[in-house]
């Protein structure tokens, strides 16, 4: 894990098409900006997780067989 320090109006990147800005910090929460490729799916861990969940009940796995 990487750990930066960042102030209100600063970034950082993520490759060359993310971009991660610090909009403002009222105590102990941080309000980030995410600028992303519209291929590119952002959510929070919460909402990703129940996603990931309902994808996973739809999923089949094939059994594995040996040629």
């Amino acid at each position: 894990m990487q750990v930066l320090k960042r102030v209100v109006g600063e970034h950082f990147s993520i490759g060359e098409d993310i971009t991660v800005r610090v909009i403002g910090v009222n105590g102990s929460h941080v309000r980030l900006g995410i600028e992303a490729p519209k291929s590119v799916s952002v959510h929070r861990a919460e909402v990703y997780d129940r996603i990931k969940n309902q994808h996973a009940g739809r999923l089949t796995i094939e059994p594995l067989v040996k040629r």
